[in-house]
């Protein structure tokens, strides 16, 4: 990753500080940018009279701010870098920066994939069952395909997606998509986030019916592999970093989906369960731990209320339950499941295993609005 090729934006943060006369400023940013941190807090206190504290602790988001320890120490203004601002509000005045990449990845290597995905949407559209034609084994099949579920396609459209740091290059690879021959839109979504086209590992709210399959603009795999847990279509990925393009594996899909449905059916028997309360101020669905305690009293289970900043094996395990519900972060349970002893599973999953859901829904991703 060439960070000289990133706009950090320093010279509006400088101007804000000034206007301000802030004395104190908090900078947080995600963990790729770390090493650059230092090099950024240099030129902020050399332009200008304000000290700079780096907010050091890992930051996953923009739904992991810094919150009244800041305030605390006397912070005035918290720098948040790397991601765009939520439906939340950390009780700081945060300045949201948005950091870009100037890559542009050659779109051929991309496109036999796109091709193949295309072909698939349009067969899963002509053959689209209805949920009662299937048996309950049939069903669960169902279940865990990677890229088969039950919610119906009205059109087999290329859905246009990207990570912030890419996301100024997808109105110009909407029009050349569209020059080589694909239907093309990009999605807009909900409140929690901030741009068309945009999908965080907790929200991919623009999916809707019409779109068959999708081309994700970043680097990594976090983002397509909530996404496609999400929806259940193909999904190709191409690399402003490296040009690089690949599809993301259905195998490596259905491996976490037979995860899911083994901890779901080993969640069955259970009897006590950890409901798992995010403290961090966009994580925090205590409405959602409170609804998932009442279900568990109605099939006469027992649901413990846990409050957590933040959530691992060794804060956790120890508790004398039998399973745990995660209403924090989402990705916690699906991407760290096997660090713990005992089950981790999402609410649609405690749904499911207490017959609340049937396994005719599809998989469900635990998406936070």
């Amino acid at each position: 990753m060439d960070l000289e090729r990133h706009d950090f934006q320093l010279d509006d943060l400088v101007e804000k500080i000034k206007q301000n006369d802030n004395r104190l400023i908090a900078l947080q940013v995600p963990e790729g940018l770390k090493m650059q941190a230092l090099e950024m807090m240099d030129e902020i206190e050399t332009e200008t009279s304000a000290k700079v504290v780096l907010a050091a602790d890992p930051c996953y988001g923009a739904c992991d701010l810094v919150h009244d320890k800041m305030k605390m120490m006397g912070v005035e203004l918290v720098a948040h870098m790397g991601h765009s601002q939520m439906n939340i509000d950390s009780g700081m005045p945060t300045e949201f920066i948005d950091v870009k990449y100037d890559g542009d990845p050659e779109l051929n290597t991309v496109l036999p994939i796109l091709n193949k995905h295309l072909a698939m949407a349009k067969d899963r559209m002509a053959n689209q069952q209805s949920v009662g034609e299937l048996t309950e084994a049939e069903a669960q099949e169902k279940f865990i395909d990677a890229v088969g579920r039950m919610a119906p396609l009205t059109n087999t459209k290329l859905g246009l997606v990207g990570s912030i740091q890419h996301l100024h290059l997808l109105p110009e690879f909407h029009d050349r998509l569209e020059q080589a021959g694909f239907d093309v839109t990009i999605p807009v979504g909900g409140a929690r986030l901030s741009f068309p086209g945009q999908v965080l590992g907790c929200n991919y709210s623009g999916d809707d019916e019409s779109i068959g399959h999708y081309l994700f603009l970043g680097s990594g795999d976090f983002h397509p592999i909530g996404l496609v847990l999400h929806t259940g279509k193909p999904l190709a990925m191409l690399d402003p970093y490296s040009g690089a393009a690949e599809e993301m594996s259905f195998e490596r899909i259905e491996r976490i989906l037979r995860q899911r449905f083994g901890l779901i059916m080993s969640s069955q028997d259970c009897q006590s369960f950890g409901i798992l309360i995010g403290e961090k101020p966009g994580q925090m669905r205590r409405t959602l731990a409170l609804r998932m305690k009442r279900m568990l009293e109605k099939h006469g289970k027992k649901g413990y209320l846990l409050a957590l900043e933040h959530i691992g094996p060794d804060l956790i395990d120890f508790y004398p339950v039998d399973a745990f519900v995660n209403t924090a972060c989402p990705r916690i349970a699906i991407d760290d499941a096997v660090r713990y002893r005992k089950p981790l599973i999402t609410p649609f999953e405690l749904e499911v295993a207490l017959g609340e859901k049937q396994w005719e829904t599809g998989y469900m991703f635990d998406e936070i609005p």
